[in-house]
């Protein structure tokens, strides 16, 4: 991308998604921005080494039946990996085998509206606003009474740990999250930004019109595909790697959930009363408070905050690590070394 594209990205996150008005300066904690692997390294990881988790599970949880992989120990210590849109579980493909060799139970959930997960009634709205998907996690937790874990993501994943580790700090021990703080607001979507950044949202634009919805239900496949590349321009994943994530993208919900959070984000579309209180807090983008390591790849093609844009917004301990070698916005996928072993540090904290 241009400089002229970066630059107004830089503006752009600063004033929109974290809804402050100049640039956030680093803390003694987190003025490196690249930090070496710890003392208590993971096993090397082969990128593209596993291709997928066997038999997942499925549990009834809060207005879900959700599908999810499970590897690990079954008293370690617990793991949950969220992924982003338009991708799914196997983003983790490569980093579950090794959390897992290391002793941590992890699982890994399809979000809503993604493979084998189906909403348990016909009724209930297909709502993709983020407190909602929040909410999905804390009663994936309950329905597997589970207490506290330790959750790390990327994309809608990363935003949701946000949300949940913002709202529910005390059922999180410890986060990851790629491109840092991604709590934002309706009110923060609506704000105009320059041309050159107004470009890079294009996607979300489609959406809003009834030709993006038709058009992303017919040709999600390689739309998705697109997204991809654009994304992680120096990721050259193969058909088949695709093809694995794609077959998620299948789900009956998929659409509406997709359309929906990106309506939403823009306000353009209502989200559901039982969610509104909880919207109303996140729009005061609450201070996380949890131990967290932020990440991010040197090479990412979709729009995200600069790290010192959203440094101040982590109160407890804290570091950024900046992933470099060509990577993109598929952090675990692509870089799946970084991802696990940032996770097991945090999570042994």
């Amino acid at each position: 991308m241009s400089e002229e594209i970066n630059d107004d990205r830089r503006r752009f996150i600063t004033t929109a998604a974290i809804g402050i008005a100049a640039p956030l300066v680093f803390s003694n904690a987190v003025a490196a921005q690249t930090s070496e692997v710890g003392a208590a390294s993971l096993p090397a990881i082969k990128p593209g080494a596993n291709t997928g988790f066997g038999a997942l599970k499925q549990i009834d949880a809060g207005v879900l039946t959700v599908g999810y992989a499970e590897a690990g120990p079954a008293d370690g210590p617990l793991v949950i990996l969220l992924h982003g849109w338009p991708y799914d579980i196997h983003s983790f493909v490569d980093v579950v085998p090794a959390l897992a060799r290391a002793g941590y139970r992890v699982i890994v959930p399809h979000l809503r509206g993604y493979g084998t997960t189906r909403f348990l009634s016909a009724e209930t709205m297909r709502n993709g606003e983020p407190a909602a998907l929040a909410v999905d996690i804390v009663a994936l937790m309950d329905a597997l009474a589970i207490k506290q874990a330790t959750l790390a993501g990327y994309d809608w994943g990363a935003r949701t740990a946000n949300i949940v580790a913002a709202l529910w700090p005390e059922r999180v021990k410890a986060m990851v999250s790629v491109s840092g703080y991604l709590i934002s607001s309706q009110a923060a979507g609506k704000m105009p930004l320059p041309p050159s950044a107004e470009l890079q949202w294009w996607y979300q634009y489609y959406f809003a019109t009834e030709r993006g919805r038709e058009g992303y239900a017919k040709n999600r496949h390689d739309f998705a595909k697109l997204i991809w590349k654009l994304a992680s321009p120096k990721w050259n994943f193969d058909d088949a790697t695709y093809d694995r994530s794609a077959a998620s993208l299948d789900n009956p919900d998929h659409v509406d959930i997709t359309i929906h959070n990106y309506r939403w984000r823009l306000g353009l579309a209502e989200g559901e009363a039982k969610y509104a209180e909880l919207e109303q807090r996140l729009a005061s983008l609450p201070v996380i408070t949890v131990p967290t390591i932020t990440m991010e790849g040197d090479t990412n093609g979709a729009p995200h905050p600069e790290p010192a844009a959203y440094a101040q917004k982590f109160s407890g301990k804290y570091e950024h690590r900046t992933v470099s070698g060509g990577i993109g916005h598929n952090l675990p996928q692509e870089a799946p070394q970084a991802f696990a072993q940032a996770v097991a540090d945090i999570a042994g904290s």
